[in-house]
């Protein structure tokens, strides 16, 4: 077992899939086939397929899912899954939560989480607070930490004096495995407004580690701890005009995540033990260095999974967590705050059918109980056609900074999301011929908004808002001869605020990727990846356009002998001048060389 991932927790399957496993859908490993739910797995050859440090050109295959990006690489970046705000969406890596308590509404940036570490991408689209408790509303990702036996690395350079530079290694036994892996990453980037021309640069390290121990044939130690540390060049909003322009200000960022545990694997019963923590430190500094704004925040998590298979084909999956979070800002004094929750799901798999229906009940230190249920169902047609639904709750939290910063309000509610789903599949994402299509439908309630009062005339937060999101995804993907495939993802999402009728800021009503890659027979890898997204508003007002886009990227790969590959590609190749969020600049062309080595 030692060798092997945590995600290889898996219930026996009901298709004729290939095993490709989520832990997203039910909180253990288990089939992609065996959920109702949609997930998308992306697996590190298609990571490395694509080239590069930069994990929005990776994201942007899932279907539903939209960002914006402030600026360059390791500029903010928030990740929205079907209309979604980017704080709305449960980030883990290695199944560490890893949303920074510090943050004004608890989110993820990942615009400092670069591909050099990570092995795959595990995303559920849809409410699932069932299995994952607080922030899953929009949905969840689970990001693997790279665990590879042997040793790999590759080193590419390019456009705005870009150095990047990655390696893995990992040695295993009968009884165990241990592996490591870095990435280093250093740009002069451009400048992140767009009436500047003082360019904004970005560098980090980062390191992650993997360990599994077989103490006896069934119990198993595990450990997983990640580290990064960057610095980015920032641009402000200097007077008079407090308007977006070049400054000299820098941003550095440390974040830390990791996990040690427990796995036992019997006859009839699963459970996983573990205690996690994260933490995220960022501080800002003008142009003399002086420090502008430091946030810390931290949390600490105790929580046991298990899955006991009761009678033939039923199955009863449970868990329970408890959660400490902890921040501190330059503005506001410390706070903590305490979470716990439990969870039970029945599941049934037998022939062509699976299915699962489960509820959760959460505790919270300020606002008490919140309960929320969740049940999917997947049925085979035969021919690898299945019909897919999933219902689900979702809830998020107030944060601590909504909770006791000065504009915090100890009254706030959690948001909490209701959301369907129903699809149709012929066939597995990235293999043969592919189709899904999926119509979905979200809402939300009790959204944070900033609000005024004759009390507070300098503002705080309340629940005042709610949201709908609906509409579909469609994916494809055939294999037109034995060495070329094209693929595609497009969605169509009407996201919208239900008091006003407007559309939610910065959601795009449709965006998708068109994406290709040809094998020559003497070993020559040609790609092309086209990204679009239609026109949104930046404002919730709806009176500030942003226009849409196309970017596309081609690249290309050739081995040399059995350990080198010597690979290149060019980013938005006509240039394209865009913005996904107002007065921040987008990449322009360009181009980058690299080499990859193995033994």
């Amino acid at each position: 077992m030692a060798q092997e991932t945590d995600d290889d927790i898996i219930i026996p399957l009901v298709t004729d899939h290939a095993d490709t496993i989520t832990v997203t859908a039910n909180g253990l490993g288990t089939d992609i086939g065996n959920t109702g739910q949609a997930v998308t797995i992306i697996e590190r050859e298609e990571i490395e397929s694509v080239q590069g440090p930069d994990a929005t050109r990776v994201l942007q295959r899932t279907p539903g899912l939209s960002l914006t990006r402030n600026g360059g690489v390791g500029g903010f970046t928030g990740v929205s899954i079907r209309g979604a705000n980017s704080e709305q969406l449960l980030v883990l890596v290695d199944g560490v939560k890893v949303n920074d308590p510090s943050s004004p509404s608890g989110g993820f940036d990942f615009g400092n989480l670069l591909l050099g570490t990570a092995g795959k991408f595990d995303i559920l689209r849809g409410s699932n607070s069932t299995i994952w408790g607080s922030d899953a509303i929009g949905g969840v990702v689970d990001v693997s930490t790279r665990a590879e036996t042997g040793l790999e690395g590759n080193v590419e350079y390019g456009s705005r004096d870009t150095l990047y530079a990655s390696a893995v290694g990992g040695l295993k036994g009968d009884r165990y495995f241990a592996g490591l892996t870095g990435a280093f990453y250093r740009t002069d980037g451009f400048s992140a407004a767009a009436s500047g021309t003082e360019p904004d640069g970005f560098e980090q390290v980062a390191l992650g580690g993997t360990a599994f121990f077989d103490i006896t044939t069934n119990l198993e130690l595990f450990a997983h701890a990640n580290w990064s540390e960057g610095e980015l060049d920032i641009d402000g909003f200097p007077p008079p005009t407090f308007a977006l322009a070049d400054t000299l200000e820098t941003q550095e960022t440390r974040r830390h995540w990791g996990d040690v545990g427990l796995a036992y694997y019997g006859n009839d019963l699963t459970l996983r033990a573990a205690y996690s923590l994260s933490g995220t430190e960022r501080d800002n500094l003008d142009d003399a260095g002086n420090l502008t704004f430091a946030g810390d925040g931290h949390s600490e998590r105790v929580q046991l999974r298990g899955e006991y298979r009761a009678i033939g084909p039923v199955t009863v999956a449970f868990g329970a967590e408890h959660e400490w979070s902890d921040y501190e800002t330059s503005f506001d004094a410390p706070g903590e705050i305490e979470i716990s929750g439990a969870y039970v799901q029945l599941g049934f798999a037998l022939g062509d059918i699976a299915a699962h229906i489960g509820s959760r009940v959460d505790d919270h230190e300020l606002f008490g109980t919140n309960g929320s249920y969740g049940a999917d169902l997947s049925y085979g047609l035969g021919n690898d056609w299945r019909i897919r639904a999933s219902v689900g709750e979702g809830f998020k939290a107030p944060t601590l900074y909504h909770l006791r910063s000065f504009y915090g309000n100890a009254d706030l509610r959690p948001e909490e999301s209701t959301s369907f789903d129903l699809g149709v599949e012929k066939g597995q994402r990235g293999r043969g011929a592919h189709v899904a299509l999926t119509a979905f439908r979200r809402d939300t309630t009790d959204l944070i908004n900033f609000a005024f009062s004759a009390e507070r005339p300098f503002g705080f937060y309340d629940n005042t808002a709610r949201a709908r999101a609906q509409g579909f995804e469609a994916e494809a993907g055939f294999d037109m001869s034995g060495s070329f495939r094209v693929s595609g993802v497009f969605s169509y999402v009407d996201a919208e605020d239900r008091a006003t009728g407007l559309d939610l800021a910065r959601r795009p009503r449709h965006f998708g990727t068109l994406y290709a890659d040809w094998d020559a027979p003497f070993g020559l890898k040609l790609g092309a990846d086209l990204r679009f997204a239609g026109e949104s508003f930046d404002n919730a007002a709806n009176t500030v356009a942003l226009d849409g886009y196309e970017v596309l990227d081609l690249r290309a790969a050739m081995p040399i002998g059995d350990t080198l590959e010597v690979y290149g590609r060019v980013e938005n190749v006509f240039d394209a001048d865009y913005a996904t969020a107002l007065g921040y600049a987008s990449p322009g062309r360009g181009a980058f060389v690299g080499v990859r080595a193995q033994m």
